[in-house]
């Protein structure tokens, strides 16, 4: 986690290339940048990055000397610019794991998640974004109005249905999500969602509705889940999340009652916590979100609010 004057940048946040948005769609513009000198080339393989050295750190390649990845990439996906030149992401998920090792120079493969400690926010962001427009392609090569084949398009950042009579155009989509620390009383509500360890308790979140705004959306996730009633929201911060396409958006929420009614469906336990219980509960394991997610910012701040 870093921070950009006031604001909050977390893991897969804080991305600082130029995405071209003007230039990508003229095709003679991406064969130009990808055969530049200073262009790099990253090779994934099934939504993981081919890595090598301890610690596992991204290959990535000169794209002059890789065009035997680019030939054997089922989608070569222009991200953006930086100061070196642009960068392009190539997915060798049609070849088998050792194949795409192989092929790419590696040593083995990892998921994104498991490398974002060793990362800046800036890298890690880069990670997450050819990670998540990569598999958006692998999940997007029928149209979804008549059922035909699409085909790529302004440097990967399209897909356009290859039926004359249906030629719509199909664009990468984020899910957006809000995820909250409810408190009242100096106190804040977390939750044991189903599947999770005994003692395991986390922020609650969960996905914005058609037509809804995030405000009502934190409400309503509160409400659906530990039957407690929120007045107050307000935002905190954001996060891109990759995982596979989705965007977090972090609020506090004041609670109007502390009466708790799970669900149990997706939420098998919620409690009330102290800032004092919720820091013995870390000192004694208890995990406070993960390493590279915003509730671990979330609960760390409100922590941090002690006095």
């Amino acid at each position: 986690m870093s921070s950009h004057g006031r604001e909050t940048v977390l893991a897969y946040s804080g991305g600082v290339i130029d995405r071209a948005a003007n230039q990508r769609s003229d095709p003679a513009w991406i064969d130009a940048t990808l055969a530049q000198a200073g262009t790099r080339l990253i090779p994934m393989w099934r939504d993981q990055c081919v890595v090598s050295g301890e610690p596992a750190m991204p290959v990535v390649w000169p794209a002059a000397e890789a065009k035997a990845l680019t030939k054997a990439a089922a989608e070569v996906v222009f991200l953006g610019l930086d100061d070196h030149g642009g960068i392009f992401a190539a997915d060798l998920s049609p070849a088998s794991e050792s194949e795409a090792v192989e092929a790419a120079g590696g040593e083995r493969v990892l998921d994104v998640r498991s490398l974002v400690g060793a990362l800046t926010s800036a890298e890690a962001a880069l990670l997450g974004y050819a990670r998540g427009i990569l598999y958006w392609h692998r999940h997007q090569r029928y149209c979804g109005t008549c059922g035909s084949l699409t085909r790529s398009g302004h440097g990967g950042h399209l897909r356009t249905c290859r039926n004359e009579a249906c030629a719509r155009l199909h664009f990468p989509r984020v899910e957006p999500a809000v995820i909250m620390l409810v408190e009242n009383q100096g106190r804040c509500l977390l939750a044991r969602h189903k599947g999770s360890a005994a003692g395991s308790y986390s922020t609650l979140a969960g996905f914005v509705g058609v037509s809804e705004s995030l405000e009502d959306a934190v409400r309503r996730e509160v409400a659906e889940e530990t039957g407690v009633p929120v007045g107050t929201v307000t935002y905190m911060a954001s996060q891109g999340w990759p995982f596979p396409s989705g965007l977090m958006i972090g609020f506090r929420a004041t609670a109007m009652a502390e009466t708790v009614r799970v669900d149990g469906e997706e939420v098998i336990e919620a409690r009330w916590f102290s800032r004092d219980e919720l820091a013995r509960h870390a000192a004694a394991g208890g995990r406070l979100g993960r390493e590279d997610s915003i509730d671990r910012y979330l609960l760390r701040s409100w922590l941090d609010e002690a006095g």
